[in-house]
Parts: structure tokens; C-alpha cells; sequence
């Protein structure tokens, strides 16, 4: 019973050495008497027992490995605090195997040296505004350098850039002058053009004023230009008629009479208006005294019928 239990426990040793499945996500190195043999995908495969082992377990699936923090010098000697993470995946499981010890640790040593140089290219400001492309030039970095080792970097991503507590302080200080700055520039903008609408409407308005003035004028000079004519054209009949009327018989000894009646009634205002006698006022009286007599009101008859 006890030699049956010992050739048990061999056979089954045995069947365990020699028969193994491989798991979907990984990708198995066997060697045979010390040497490599085989790559073995996922699934079932056979192992001769003593001369066969697994000597590397691989994961082929995409990996993601943090990126420790470390201190930076960026371009105007400023010292910041990096980290980040890179994604990588075993392309050949051999070169993963042999052509390197550990292709993770070296992975993660190379993406901090890379991140160092990348840093120190650059401005302070420039690390923040252009990260994409410190990731792009640590990806292709990487990428070159892991390539014998059958790794492929897919991509790198900075998580964190961080200042000294004095450096910070003083972006805060340098952030809020410039805000002031263009809280300023804003205001004296605003003011210049409130000050350009306020002299362009000044202008416009004197502009109207003087154009209304202009148009106030040209209208009172054709008024005065209308009047003129009209009076002119009234005088001129006036004058055609008197002198139609001169030219019938009796018209001039009727005009003549008309003239001295005229004369006769302004004397006789001007002497009761005036306050200082000049002549004798009896002549005022000379147009009743010439109305008495008939002289006046024979010679308008006359002159009317003829006219």
C-alpha cells in the first residue's frame, strides 16, 4: 500500500510536469536542458518531464506602470516635481525573455531620465502649455530605446508638475499683477472709447447744428428772394398801370392832383404830431379848404371816368 501511494504521487508529479495550460493573457518561454526552445501561446501544450521547464511567464496584455515622482530643472532654473504614467505592451516574448533582466524596471528607469531631459529643454511655463509634447518626445524616446527588449510604449502621460511652495507663491503674485494689469488696460480701453463716442457725437451734433443753420438761412433767402420778386412784379404793374393811365387824357393833371392831396394830408400828420411849429398851422386845413372849393373832388372824378 505505501509503495502504491509513492508510485501515485510520481505519476501524478510526472502528468503535472508534462502537461500545462496556458492561460489566455499570458505568452510562456520553455526551454529544454537550459536553452530556449519555444514560445507557448494560450492553451494546452505538452512538456517532455526533465528536460523541458518553464523558464519566463510573460503578460501580453497592455500594461500600465507608474512613473514615481522626481525633482526637475526646467530651462530657467526652476526646480518641479514630476511624475506621470507610461503604457506598454510585450511585442516578443523572447527579446522580453533574454534581451533584458526586467523590462519593467528598466522601462520606468528610462521614462524618468527621459522626463528629466524633456524637462530641462523648456521654460517653466512652457512644461504647463505644452505637455503633449514632452509625452509625445518621452513615447518616442522609450519606444527607440525598448525596441531590442520587445517592448512596445504606447503612450506617456504626465499626471502632476508641481513647484516649490516659494515658486508658487510667487506664480500667485506674477497671476494676479497680470490680472490687475488687464483689468487696467480693459478700463483705459473702455474709457478711450467712451471718450472717442462722446467727441464723435459732439461733432456730429455741431455737424447738424450748422447744417440746420445753413438750410435756416438758404430757406430765409429764398423767402426774402420770393418777397422781392413778388414785390417787384407788383410795382411793375403798379407802374404799368399809372402809366396807362397817364397816358389817357386828363391822367396827368388827375396825378398831379393826387400828388398834392398826398402832400397836403402827410403835412397836416406831421404838424399834429410834431410838438414844434414850423409854418403857419392853417395850412393843414388847406386840403378841406381846397375840398370846399370842389378842386379835389372835380378833377378825381374826372379822373377816375377816364381811367
Amino acid at each position: 500500500m505505501f509503495y502504491a501511494t509513492i508510485i501515485l504521487l510520481v505519476v501524478l508529479v510526472i502528468v503535472f510536469k508534462t502537461f500545462i495550460i496556458v492561460p489566455g493573457n499570458q505568452s510562456l518561454v520553455k526551454e529544454r536542458l537550459g536553452k530556449f526552445n519555444k514560445i507557448l501561446n494560450p492553451g494546452f501544450h505538452f512538456l517532455v518531464p526533465i528536460f523541458d521547464r518553464i523558464a519566463y511567464r510573460h503578460d501580453i496584455r497592455e500594461q500600465v506602470l507608474d512613473i514615481p515622482g522626481q525633482t526637475c530643472i526646467t530651462k530657467d532654473n526652476i526646480q518641479v516635481e514630476v511624475d506621470g504614467v507610461v503604457y506598454l505592451k510585450v511585442m516578443d516574448v523572447e527579446k522580453a525573455s533574454y534581451g533584458i533582466e526586467n523590462y519593467q524596471r528598466a522601462s520606468v528607469n528610462l521614462a524618468q531620465t527621459t522626463m528629466r531631459s524633456e524637462i530641462g529643454k523648456m521654460d517653466l511655463d512652457q512644461t504647463f502649455s505644452e505637455r503633449e509634447k514632452i509625452n509625445e518626445n518621452i513615447v518616442r524616446e522609450i519606444d527607440l530605446a525598448s525596441d531590442p527588449w520587445g517592448i512596445k510604449v504606447l503612450r506617456y502621460e504626465i499626471k502632476n508638475i508641481s513647484p516649490s511652495t516659494h515658486m508658487l507663491e510667487t506664480m500667485e503674485k506674477q497671476m494676479e499683477a497680470e490680472r490687475q494689469k488687464r483689468a487696467e488696460i480693459t478700463l483705459a480701453n473702455g474709457e478711450k472709447e467712451a471718450t472717442i463716442n462722446l467727441s464723435t457725437a459732439e461733432r456730429q451734433e455741431k455737424i447738424n447744428l450748422s447744417e440746420g443753420e445753413r438750410q435756416s438761412q438758404i430757406n430765409i433767402a429764398e423767402g426774402k428772394a420770393r418777397e422781392i420778386s413778388s414785390m417787384a412784379e407788383a410795382t411793375a404793374y403798379s407802374v404799368k398801370r399809372i402809366s396807362d393811365a397817364l397816358s389817357k387824357p386828363g391822367g396827368e393833371e388827375a396825378m398831379k392832383i393826387k400828388l398834392v392831396e398826398q402832400f397836403v394830408e402827410e403835412f397836416g400828420n406831421i404838424l399834429n404830431q410834431s410838438k414844434v411849429t414850423v409854418v403857419p398851422s392853417q395850412l393843414a386845413n388847406l386840403k378841406g379848404v381846397l375840398e370846399g372849393v370842389g378842386l379835389f373832388r372835380e378833377v378825381n372824378e374826372k379822373g377816375e371816368d377816364e381811367v
